[in-house]
């Protein structure tokens, strides 16, 4: 395609071709490309709606139409040249569509503007992601609860401040992250159907004076409804950032798991072993198994963080309603939705691979003084001390304890009585990381009755 024929799609108003820098800042082909399939899918809806409504004969439409088909087909084979000349996807379809059918395709652009198709664009490409993460989500948490359903009454330590707490079972650390999944799930749903109105037919900013049928389109392109207010429809973007933004919580939280599969496959925890699929050696240290893929999503999530902050960066400041700023958003959004999908495809497969060392959870969950609380619950139950005296002779019993070197059950029942003289042998009872994890049946609690019948409930859910 010519220069000669680039500036005409700007019509009498510009004599000259634009300098080369300013092609190279204006022009967004080289990442709206990408859009290809929505604006075309767009287009033919368009241009069924006019000839419907009379705007344009039913011969015309039938024309663009399968003049629209072979363009698709032509960039589906890799054959479509793109021209940065021609600024972006709109301009090049429909430059490639009026080589194809000639004079017919002057007429698709009737009633509507870039604006609104850009914008039709750009949704009908979020709604697919949201739909994507949503599946990826799904695999996601079904790996989680394949974990906790193994390992539903398998005993490690719980932690605050990285410190030992008190014991949970794994299986509870899984179902964690099934809760915590499911409420990005329920993130990318709610984004989804607030951003499903269609901007088509909102024109440049005002409408148009075309007697067109919304609804039409609306339906066509599976939207719920017409978006109700032309300014708005063209110069929202609300549902780009509220898929960065349930993306970012989503990579937050991804995040937060490959630094525990960090911490736990080190030597100094021995909680899990990766797979081979997910680790790496290195170059001079022969015994080193390095958590590759753990460290790589945890650092590739922040590109998904900053694409948010980068697009609400871009949007505060602008008044309605079109700018050329906003050719900015897209970049953002296509990295942060590939980083996504990459990262949760990746955690997924770490996780069904996972194994867990259930003998060194164990271990790690009787060290620590995990049990203390239970102790100081015991006082409260069996004999009727204030929380705050429990809680004081529980701290005098962990103190002896330390000086001793052990740990709280290896302490003798005179031992413990010279801290408080009602304490009875019933106390052993409670003070095995087992008795403690299965006594923690509240809703919500770690005992494995609870593990797994929430584990049941998410493998219903997900099917």
């Amino acid at each position: 395609m010519s220069e000669t024929s680039a500036n005409t799609m700007w019509g009498g108003r510009f004599s000259a071709g634009p300098d080369a820098i300013m092609e190279a800042i204006n022009a967004s082909i080289d990442f709206d490309r990408r859009l290809a399939p929505q604006d075309i899918r767009g287009s033919r809806a368009h241009a069924a709606m006019l000839a419907a409504c009379g705007i344009i004969s039913h011969e015309d439409a039938a024309a663009i139409d399968a003049g629209l088909s072979q363009v698709l087909a032509e960039i589906t084979r890799g054959e479509f040249v793109f021209s940065t000349a021609l600024e972006d996807i709109h301009m090049n379809v429909e430059a490639r569509l009026r080589e194809i059918i000639g004079t017919p395709a002057g007429r698709l652009h009737t009633a509507r503007s870039r604006n609104d198709q850009v914008a039709v664009d750009f949704r009908l490409w979020v709604r697919e992601q949201c739909d994507a993460a949503i599946a990826g989500l799904d695999a996601l948490m079904r790996a989680f609860v394949t974990q906790a359903e193994a390992g539903a009454d398998w005993v490690m330590p719980g932690f605050t401040h990285l410190q030992t707490a008190q014991p949970v079972t794994w299986g509870h650390h899984m179902l964690a992250y099934v809760e915590m999944f499911a409420r990005d799930r329920g993130r990318f749903e709610d984004a989804r159907r607030r951003m499903n109105e269609c901007p088509l037919g909102a024109a440049a900013l005002a409408g148009t004076s075309f007697p067109i049928d919304r609804d039409m389109t609306a339906a066509a392109l599976g939207f719920d409804r017409p978006a109700a207010n032309s300014l708005d429809a063209v110069s929202d973007r609300d549902f780009a950032l509220e898929f960065l933004a349930a993306s970012a919580i989503c990579a937050t939280h991804l995040s937060r798991f490959a630094e525990e599969l960090v911490i736990w496959s080190s030597a100094q925890f021995r909680f899990v072993r990766m797979s081979d699929r997910f680790s790496t050696g290195s170059s001079i240290m022969p015994q080193k198994r390095n958590p590759d893929a753990a460290e790589l999503l945890r650092a590739k999530m922040g590109r998904i963080l900053g694409a948010t902050v980068a697009l609400f960066t871009v949007m505060k400041g602008l008044p309605l309603t079109y700018s050329k700023d906003m050719q900015e958003d897209k970049e953002q959004a296509f990295d942060a939705a590939d980083t996504l999908m990459l990262g949760l495809a990746a955690m997924e497969g770490m996780v069904r691979d996972l194994t867990a060392n259930r003998a060194a959870l164990e271990a790690a969950a009787a060290a620590g003084f995990s049990t203390a609380t239970d102790l100081a619950d015991w006082l409260v139950r069996e004999l009727g001390l204030p929380f705050r005296e429990a809680h004081h002779v529980t701290g005098a019993l962990v103190k002896l304890a330390e000086d001793k070197g052990c740990d709280l059950p290896d302490l003798t029942l005179s031992e413990m009585q010279k801290i408080h003289g009602q304490i009875t042998d019933a106390v052993y009872s409670v003070l095995g990381v087992q008795n403690s994890v299965a006594s923690r049946t509240s809703y919500g609690g770690t005992a494995p009755a609870n593990v797994r019948a929430r584990a049941a409930h998410w493998r219903e859910v997900l099917g």
